[in-house]
This record gives structure tokens, sequence and C-alpha cells, in this order.
């Protein structure tokens, strides 16, 4: 198993929105606003390789929207998905599967294009999607708040493609996801209905998880920091203290998605609770490798 960071661009989300009840002045501390009370916010997917797989974690918030959507977040930076992949060595053409955290447009977008024939097709013609049918229910018919995340034209190409497939839920962890031996599923209910957190072992012990929102930026990792998108909240803050717990007694490498100026980190115990320990800019740059 052989770990990429490909980062498909920066957009910026209020401050405020990021980190709920918790005031500014401890939340700018790690992550500073503009005058807008906007911060800059990353969206990074992983790419995963096996001998016979190659396997993209998230991918972004593609193009293919109205340059009025886009105006309310503000894409800026020179990185893409397509150009992540090339970096890494590949194409769209080469990955096998999409694993699908859940279905929000930032993560999402990239899944599908628009061909210049005004169709909507799936972004990798020969990988199989994934999600889980408890999400895919909950996406496709969108309960009002989470309404204006949840965008047809990002999901149901990929079913009318027959490319789409389900992870079966049965618990709190899946195991062997996709049929792959050392990929399980940590589902969490906080954020939105049946979010996957992925977690990648390697045979010499070491666990990588996509943290995806359940901690978008280290800046979250304090137990009351949640979201203000989050659906459920409370729940929010007892599946982050349980998971953050392990990843401090187990050493877990946490893959994060959201966070402008780190991909990756690791956390330990400390009398205030669980804290940073150490962050780098890629997953590569923190392990080693």
């Amino acid at each position: 198993m052989q770990l990429h960071t490909i980062h498909t661009g920066n957009f910026k989300l209020d401050g405020g929105a990021m980190f709920g009840v918790v005031p500014q002045q401890l939340w700018s501390r790690t992550n500073p606003p503009d005058a807008l009370n906007l911060c800059t916010w990353a969206m990074r997917s992983l790419l995963v390789e096996f001998s016979d797989r190659l396997v993209l974690i998230d991918c972004g918030i593609g193009d293919k929207q109205s340059e009025k959507f886009f105006s309310h977040y503000h894409l800026h930076g020179d990185h893409s998905l397509d150009q992540g992949l090339k970096d890494a060595g590949f194409a769209k053409e080469d990955i096998t599967d999409v694993f699908l955290t859940h279905l929000h447009f930032d993560h999402v977008g990239g899944a599908v294009v628009r061909q210049p024939n005004g169709v909507l097709a799936p972004a990798f013609p020969n990988a199989t999607y994934w999600t889980n049918e408890a999400h895919w229910a909950w996406a496709t018919e969108p309960n009002p708040r989470e309404k204006a995340s949840f965008l047809a034209e990002n999901m149901l190409p990929l079913q009318a493609s027959g490319q789409l497939r389900m992870v079966p839920r049965d618990g709190r962890i899946g195991r062997n996801a996709m049929g792959i031996e050392g990929w399980d599923v940590f589902f969490a209910d906080g954020h939105t209905e049946s979010q996957m957190i992925p977690l990648l072992r390697t045979p010499d012990g070491m666990t990588t998880a996509f943290m995806a929102d359940l901690l978008p930026s280290t800046g979250h990792i304090p137990l009351a920091y949640v979201m203000g998108y989050d659906t459920r909240p409370l729940l929010t803050l007892e599946e982050k203290g349980l998971f953050l717990e392990t990843a401090a007694d187990e050493s877990w490498v946490l893959f994060l998605e959201h966070d402008a100026q780190h991909a990756a980190c690791t956390v330990q115990r400390t009398e205030k609770g669980v804290r940073l320990r150490e962050a780098a800019p890629t997953w590569e740059a923190l392990v080693g490798r």
C-alpha cells in the first residue's frame, strides 16, 4: 500500500460556521480570518495505491457548477485534481475505485464532469464509486439544513452509469471495505448520516485515518471545536472524543482534508485532553516516505 497526497484546490468558508459556538478570539489563533471573516480551507484527496487497485478518497469540488455558485466559495490556488494525479504519475483513467466519505459538494463535486455535449458523466470512467445505503438515502432526499450541500448533478449520474456500489454498514466499524484487507471504516453520524472515515492499516502496523469532516483541521482537535454545519453536534463530540483518544493511544496518522497548512498530523493525550503532537504539509513528509 502506497499513499499519495492529492491537493485539489482551496476555498473559503465563514470561520464562525466552521467552529460553531467557539468564540472567534479562540479559533482565530489557528485559523486567522480575512476582513470578511472567511478562512481558507484545502480540499485534499488521498490516492491509495495497491498492486492491483488504485483508490481515490474524495475528489474535491469539481468545475462544472455555475460562476455564481463558485463565487460563494472563493476558489483560489494553483492546485487541481488533474494536476495532483499527474504529479503522482497517474490519470483519471487509472483509478479503479473512488471512495466517497460523504456526498457534500466539496467532497464529491469532482466525481462527475460535464462533457462537451453537455451530458453529465462519471469523471473516472473505469472506476467503481462507493458510498453507503443510509447516506445515499439521506443525500438524495435531503433535509432543509443540508439541501444546499447535496447537489443532484454530483450524485445521480453515478447511479445512472451503473458504477455506484454500496459499502455495507453493521454497527460503528466496517471491516475490509470494498473487499480490501486492511481497509476498515469508522461510521460517524454527527456531521451527516453515515459519513465514512477510512482506516488504512498497513502490514507494518501503521494506521492512517482519512478524517474528512469529523476533524477538518488541526484547529478542530479540542473537543468543543465542532462545526456549525454538523447536524448532530453532541454526537460529533462523542464520536470525535472516542476517535481522538484511540488515535493518541495507538499513534495513528490523521490525514486532514481541509487544513490549509497541514495534510497530516498525530495527536497525544495531555492534561487538557487530546492535543496536537506533530503536523506536516503532506502525509509523505510526516511518515518519512
